[in-house]
């Protein structure tokens, strides 16, 4: 399998009919679960913070997301194997769930890195599967919509999370209670859905490591893009006290950030299926991205021109995530796009491994200027990267 090459003899569709019940319960679940990440990644680091610990040391808890995605990528496929696509996810809801409660009733540090690995691996295989359940489901004429719907209404909890966080604060039980009914409120829309559950009896073409460097540009992509949502979700709060605002306004500056990928996603899903080459449109977010990671410590002093520029900034780096699959759903088909989803959510998790340990580094060697300095410097590097590949091998 070559690099950015695409796989022949991929069968293609045979209908252009959209199974909705499958659509709408991969979509409202994976919704929901949106919405609890984005109030718990915020709220986990302020608590933390309120009891001393360190940025370096949240940033290192907040990294075992990553480990335990990167366990769960290669693990869903058996798990799935073992239990069927509906019972796998009903299991990882009821995990999901529990541990957000744990996060309340523990109190030593050391606790809270189990309770992530358990988590996010939960979270992980949650994604994978609904991804994988709309793939299924829809025709390949009209994927590219229902993906863009699938970013945009995950993006949606994404940008009312930190909201919902900014209305109910990081005081006693009730934020961690609201995440965990979030997380279960996923389980509805499953219970009536039975009849369009996808099945995995395809077998993929090459080992699984061969699907990370399949479409490098794609799953480069996606990296970059979990470490920047992991890292700048779970520290952007702790940048925005530090630079003055208080814990109210540095969440909805979250927000906005979540509100720019909530209005985006469609537009530029629909922008990609009109472009000749989809990595020069990958080239040019990468470019804004880094453009905007260096205008932050500029605009630190004016909250509504910030909001502004964040709200922009976070539409167009998320469109990493969204071209990106579709980028990766235009060189591959079948049981090999199954495959390449899960390698493009394993370096989605590598990201998310190495984000926030890295933004919060950079923050205690540099103060709060290094939260932008450690972004630019993920969109510098697929920048260069990516351009340096496309110049030396343009098709």
């Amino acid at each position: 399998m070559t690099a950015d090459a695409q796989v022949s003899g991929c069968p293609a569709p045979i209908s252009d009919r959209v199974v909705w019940s499958g659509v709408v319960a991969a979509i409202a679940s994976i919704g929901a679960v949106g919405l609890a990440l984005g109030l718990g990644l915020p709220l986990l680091s302020v608590v933390l913070k309120a009891r001393g610990i360190s940025s370096t040391l949240i940033g290192l808890n907040t990294a075992v997301a990553g480990l335990a995605s990167l366990l769960a990528a290669p693990a869903s496929p058996y798990l799935t194997a073992r239990f069927g696509i509906r019972a796998t996810l009903f299991l990882a809801i009821a995990a999901a769930a529990a541990s957000a409660i744990g996060f309340y009733v523990f109190q030593p540090f050391w606790t809270w890195f189990p309770l992530r690995l358990v988590f996010h691996f939960a979270v992980t295989v949650m994604f994978i599967l609904s991804e994988f359940w709309i793939s299924a489901v829809s025709p390949a004429s009209r994927r590219g919509l229902i993906l863009g719907i699938y970013a945009t209404v995950l993006a949606l909890g994404f940008a009312l999370g930190p909201f919902v966080f900014s209305l109910v604060g990081s005081q006693g039980f009730l934020p961690f209670g609201l995440g965990a009914a979030m997380i279960l409120s996923a389980a509805v829309p499953l219970l009536f859905a039975s009849r369009s559950t996808p099945v995995l009896d395809e077998t993929p073409t090459a080992p699984f490591h061969r699907y990370l460097w399949a479409v490098p540009s794609a799953t480069c992509a996606v990296f970059v893009f979990g470490a920047v949502e992991s890292g700048g979700f779970a520290l952007f709060p702790l940048y925005g006290l530090s630079i003055g605002f208080s814990e109210g306004g540095a969440a909805r500056l979250l927000s906005a950030i979540g509100l720019g990928s909530v209005a985006l996603q469609i537009p530029l899903g629909l922008l990609s299926d009109r472009v000749r080459d989809r990595r020069h449109l990958l080239l040019a977010f990468a470019a804004i991205g880094l453009a905007g990671a260096l205008i932050m410590p500029v605009l630190q002093a004016n909250w509504m021109l910030l909001a502004l520029i964040l709200f922009l900034w976070g539409g167009v780096v998320a469109g990493l995530y969204t071209v990106g699959l579709a980028h990766l759903g235009s060189r591959l088909g079948g049981a090999d796009l199954a495959a390449a989803n899960a390698a493009f959510i394993f370096c989605y998790s590598l990201g998310m491994l190495v984000g926030p340990q890295t933004l919060g580094t950079s923050m205690d060697l540099f103060g709060p200027s290094g939260f932008a300095y450690a972004l630019a410097m993920f969109f510098c590097a697929y920048f260069v990267a990516i351009g340096t590949r496309l110049l030396r091998r343009p098709s």
